[in-house]
Formats: C-alpha cells, structure tokens, sequence
C-alpha cells in the first residue's frame, strides 16, 4: 500500500514538473509593444521576480493603455533599468497556464529591449 502511495505522489510530481517545463519553454505568442516603461522592480517573498508595467500611448492626449510584463533574466531587466522613462519596444513571449507565480506574475516575459530614437 505504501509504495503504491509513494508510486502515485511520484508520477503526480513527474507530471507537474513536466507541466511545467512545457509552459515556460512552449510559447503561445509572441510580438513587440512599443511605449513608455514606467515601472520595473523586483518583487516576491520567496520566488524574487523582475516585474514591470510599460505605458502604450497612441496618440497624444489619450489615455494609455498599460502593458504588465515579467522580465526572466537580470541582463533584460538592467538594460530595461538604464532606460525607464524612455520609449522602447518589448519582445515579448507570451507563455499561458503556468502553474505558480514563482516564475513570473504575468503570462508576459520579455525577451529583448530595443530604445527608440
């Protein structure tokens, strides 16, 4: 009985963690935004994550649409860093169904900075 226990909490563990791994390396979509990034800090109690909120103006006088992004790597996110305030463009991975908040807030991870002149 114990070990048919011990068997079922393994392959349930297997499958998490192999869930898992396909939705962080599987993307949904992916694209650029262009706007302004206001925001990017490092939060989280146990799981510390780079998370960022960019402003999207269309035109100006009109209210910005705002644009909530996880940042993977700290070499993304102090280039991101050296250029708040500025207009940039996002690449950005949009991966779905991530089981837990440990890797990220958004189901947006951004993957390149471009400044725009």
């Amino acid at each position: 009985m114990v070990k048919v226990l011990v068997g079922l909490v393994v392959i349930v563990l297997l499958g998490v963690a192999g869930f898992t791994w396909i939705t962080l390396h599987w993307s949904y979509a992916e694209g650029e935004r262009a706007g302004f990034v206001q925001k990017l800090s490092k939060k989280g109690f146990v799981c510390k994550t780079w998370e960022g909120e960019m402003a999207m103006v269309t035109m100006p006088g009109t209210v910005a649409e705002k644009f909530y992004f996880t940042v993977p790597t700290d070499a993304v996110a102090v280039k991101l860093n050296a250029n708040v305030g500025k207009r940039m463009a996002l690449h950005y991975q949009q991966h779905k169904w991530i089981p837990t908040s440990c890797f990220g807030e958004t189901e947006y991870f951004v993957t390149d900075v471009r400044v725009m002149e």
